[in-house]
C-alpha cells in the first residue's frame, strides 16, 4: 500500500489556491492516553487543522521545549510503543480522511527498523514524517524506503542555516520545508519574528517545495502574521499546552478544537 504524500501535496496546493496558508497542527501521540491523543487530534482536525504532526514521543527530545517535553514524559510512562503511534495515525487519518504525518526523531527508526517502518506507516495511511535529527547526507536510505512507500521526506532548516545548505537540504526533501523560525527548542512566544521571514525568503529560493514555518506560533494572530509570508503554519506547543491546562481530557480536547477553529481564522486573515 502506498502513503499518502500526494494527499499532503494536494491538500497544501488546495491551500495556496484559496490565497491562505494551511494550518499544520502537532499533537505527540499516546497524551494523555493513546485514545484521549487520537481525540485531541481529530477535534484539531475537526476544528479546521489541514494536516497534522503526529509526535513520537522520546526520551531525549532535543527540539522540544518544556510543554511538548512534559506531554511526551506522560505518553512514555503510559507505555507507549510504536503500534500505538500508527493506530493513531490511522484512525485520524480514516475519521477526517486529512493528510497525517509522523514527527520523529531518527533513534527510535533506527531501532525498529526502516523498512519495517515505512511499510506501516504507508499502510495506516500517513502521508510521510518529519524527521528533526537526520543528517540529509545521512538520509539516503530512509528517502529510497520513503519513496517506496509514498511519504514525504520533511527536513527542518534554520536561521543559521547558509544559502548552500539550504539548497541540500530542499533538494533532498519533499511534501514541505519545516522551517524553525528562531533558534532554540519548540514552543509559545510573543513574537515570531522577522527571521522567520527572512528564512522562508531564502529557502524559497532554492525550492518551489511549500515552506512551513514553526516554532513559536500560539495565537491568531501570529497565525496570520506567519501566513503572510509562508504556506503553512505549524502550531505545537499551544496545543499541547491546552491539554495539560485543562481540567480533564474532555475539557482539553474541547480547547484543541477551539483552537484550531481560531487559528484557522488567522491563517485565512480572519482573526
Amino acid at each position: 500500500m502506498s502513503g499518502n504524500v500526494e494527499l499532503l501535496n494536494d491538500t497544501l496546493a488546495a491551500a495556496k489556491s484559496e490565497g491562505r496558508a494551511a494550518l499544520i497542527a502537532y499533537l505527540p501521540a499516546g497524551f494523555p492516553t493513546v485514545d484521549g491523543g487520537i481525540a485531541a487530534i481529530k477535534a484539531a482536525l475537526d476544528g479546521g487543522a489541514d494536516v497534522v504532526e503526529v509526535g513520537l514521543p522520546h526520551s531525549d527530545p532535543v527540539l522540544d521545549g518544556p510543554v511538548i517535553q512534559t506531554a511526551d514524559d506522560i505518553a512514555l510512562r503510559g507505555g507507549l510503543k510504536i503500534a500505538d503511534v500508527m493506530r493513531t495515525v490511522r484512525e485520524a487519518h480514516e475519521a477526517t480522511g486529512k493528510p497525517i504525518l509522523v514527527m520523529t526523531y531518527w533513534n527510535p527508526i533506527d531501532r525498529y527498523g526502516v523498512e519495517r517502518f515505512t511499510a506501516e506507516l504507508a499502510e495506516a495511511g500517513g502521508a510521510g514524517c518529519i524527521l528533526p535529527d537526520l543528517p540529509v547526507q545521512e538520509s539516503a536510505l530512509w528517502r529510497e524506503h520513503a519513496d517506496k512507500h509514498g511519504l514525504a521526506t520533511v527536513f527542518v532548516v534554520a536561521p543559521s542555516s547558509k544559502d548552500a545548505r539550504l539548497a541540500e537540504i530542499t533538494a533532498a526533501g519533499s511534501g514541505f520545508v519545516y522551517a524553525a523560525s528562531l533558534m532554540g527548542v519548540t514552543g509559545t512566544r510573543e513574537s515570531v519574528g522577522a527571521q522567520a521571514e527572512d528564512l522562508v525568503r531564502r529557502t524559497r529560493a532554492t525550492t518551489s517545495t511549500p515552506v512551513c514555518v514553526g516554532l513559536g506560533v500560539s495565537n491568531a494572530a501570529q497565525a496570520a502574521e506567519v501566513a503572510r509570508f509562508a504556506d503553512g503554519v505549524i502550531v505545537g506547543s499551544a496545543f499541547v499546552k491546552r491539554m495539560l491546562d485543562a481540567p480533564d481530557d474532555a475539557a482539553g480536547v474541547e480547547g484543541v478544537r477551539a483552537l484550531a477553529a481560531d487559528l484557522a481564522k488567522g491563517v485565512r486573515g480572519q482573526a
